[in-house]
């Protein structure tokens, strides 16, 4: 015989399906409301912004430039997390990986997000799929850099002894995938010369030994190269940009100076873990644009030599593509990915 179901059973299991799906319903919309109200009330902490280079970089200048007006505009305080080393992949990976709440951001450049990802088969992070772009907020060129026992005082003459004596001259970078080795190697496979690689752990620490003399040259920030220009303890040659610079137009670009096409520049912007709240997001923008709009962040940023640009998420975005892009080609031209 068949089974015969008990009706007062079967509607009493339904009752019960019914009173767990309204439970799970009003959990749910219990977590909306708790999840949006920290971004309603953002920020209510202090903010930690991750700098995946030493003190003393670029994107830790700008950093350190920005935090005052930042503090300011969201009421809190910034605290900056310098974690550098292995080309700003430890610093970038941990910034990846953070909690999507508005309370680990971080500040990041070229190096990092589209020259590594093309220079390595394998990093830790996708530039694109981990992480929420903010805004761009800087770019900037380098200045060319030698002790002053190197016995040149161009472009033109650097490449001629090196060509002349060759794997006699070295350089120092922020290590091997960074924009300054980009830069060098890109100088090096334009014009067929050897010059030695040094890695540092950080670009300052690489400044250190060229201004003892122990490395010959490297690409330095512009305004605190010029520093060291200006007290006889380095020599500049020129500058990186495809142009001159607005700032400095007395200074050489290496484009004009027997290298056509030589266009090697970084930039800075902020950046969230993905899913972060938008109105997080918004308040963090706001507060970046109203900050570079403030007459002493700007001027404290162009006497760093860098040009300010700001704009939006979307911008940012399409920016990052470009630049994944246009140092794949550049890497490809120097021959070296690894």
């Amino acid at each position: 015989m068949g089974r015969v179901s008990n009706p007062m059973k079967r509607k009493g299991t339904m009752n019960r399906n019914g009173q767990i799906v309204l439970a799970a319903f009003l959990c749910l919309l219990f977590n909306s409301g708790m999840a949006a109200e920290p971004a309603q009330g953002y920020p209510a902490r202090p903010i930690r912004i991750i700098v995946p280079q030493i003190p003393g970089g670029t994107a830790d200048t700008v950093a350190r430039t920005m935090a005052p007006g930042l503090s300011a505009a969201l009421g809190q305080q910034l605290v900056i997390d310098n974690r550098g080393g292995a080309g700003g992949i430890i610093g970038t990976e941990l910034a990846a990986r953070a909690l999507p709440d508005g309370y680990t951001i971080s500040l990041n450049g070229a190096g990092p997000m589209t020259v590594l990802p093309n220079f390595q088969k394998q990093v830790p992070y996708d530039p694109i799929k981990d992480f929420a772009p903010v805004s761009l907020i800087t770019i900037s060129p380098f200045a060319l850099v030698v002790h002053p026992s190197v016995p040149v005082k161009t472009v033109k003459e650097l490449i001629a002894l090196a060509k002349a004596e060759p794997a006699r001259l070295n350089y120092a970078s922020a290590g091997s995938g960074s924009v300054v080795y980009l830069g060098m190697e890109l100088l090096k496979s334009m014009t067929g010369i050897t010059i030695l690689h040094v890695p540092y752990k950080g670009s300052a620490q690489g400044l250190t030994d060229v201004l003892a003399g122990h490395v010959a040259m490297m690409l330095f920030a512009v305004a605190p190269a010029l520093q060291h220009v200006a007290a006889d303890r380095l020599r500049l040659l020129a500058i990186t940009s495809a142009k001159r610079s607005p700032q400095r137009p007395d200074i050489p670009t290496i484009s004009e100076s027997g290298l056509p096409g030589y266009d090697v520049t970084t930039w800075t912007g902020l950046f969230v873990p993905p899913k972060t709240p938008a109105p997080v997001m918004a308040k963090l923008r706001d507060a970046l644009s109203k900050t570079l709009r403030t007459p002493e962040t700007r001027q404290q940023l162009e006497a760093q030599g860098v040009d300010i640009v700001g704009g939006s998420p979307e911008e940012f975005a399409a920016f990052l593509k470009l630049e994944l892009e246009r140092h794949a080609k550049i890497i490809k031209a120097a021959g070296d990915r690894r």
